[in-house]
């Protein structure tokens, strides 16, 4: 299956965290929703991030080595880019998106309500972890 998932994510204290090329960024405590897109096997990446040992490849690598997934939620053929477009919520500069030109790709709620209610306004469906 093809398409893009919300991965919400908590951090239970404040924490600095160094990003790859990005450095180090502070993170507040509170819930954050990463969008991605996995055009060969959305499980096969669902399941990757999942994964507690794991190449550190991408931004998001290094940010759960520091945090929790919560829950992923998924859209078989939706655009990743679109959906990122679709968040009003406080993000984090050129996070997750140096292959196009969003202006992030991880937003900061400290509500996790509020970043639920934003992702079923996009349609997506729960993935079961």
């Amino acid at each position: 299956m093809k398409g893009s998932y919300i991965l919400i994510i908590q951090v239970k204290r404040d924490v600095e965290i160094k990003i790859g090329k990005l450095g180090a960024l502070s993170f507040k405590r509170g819930y954050y929703a990463y969008v991605g897109s996995a055009l060969n096997g959305l499980e096969t990446r669902i399941e990757r991030h999942l994964r507690k040992k794991k190449k550190m490849h991408w931004h998001i690598d290094y940010f759960l080595d520091k945090a929790r997934i919560k829950e992923v939620w998924y859209k078989e053929g939706g655009k990743e880019c679109e959906m990122a477009g679709m968040f009003s919520l406080p993000s984090i500069k050129n996070f997750g998106c140096s292959d196009c030109k969003c202006r992030s790709h991880l937003f900061y709620s400290s509500s996790y309500k509020k970043l639920v209610d934003a992702i079923k306004k996009m349609g997506m469906e729960k993935y079961g972890i």
